[in-house]
């Protein structure tokens, strides 16, 4: 079940990816992930793993908690 949260996650972090001037497959290889599974994130169809959050806020230069 998708929750506000999910939909809110990927907002976050679509909105970072954007300000760092990243398409959905640059950011997927600065993460070793399939642009496929970005694109899930960002659309609330998959919950990452904090671990997978940790790389992506990495990649993006921005904290984890500022997904959040």
């Amino acid at each position: 079940m998708v929750t506000e949260n999910d939909k809110k996650l990927g907002r976050h972090i679509q909105k970072f990816r954007k300000k760092a001037k990243l398409t959905q497959e640059e950011l997927a290889n600065k993460v070793n992930l399939s642009t496929k599974y970005i694109q899930f994130i960002e659309t609330a169809h998959r919950r990452p793993s904090l671990k997978t959050l940790h790389k992506v806020a990495k990649a993006l230069n921005i904290k984890i908690k500022d997904l959040f």
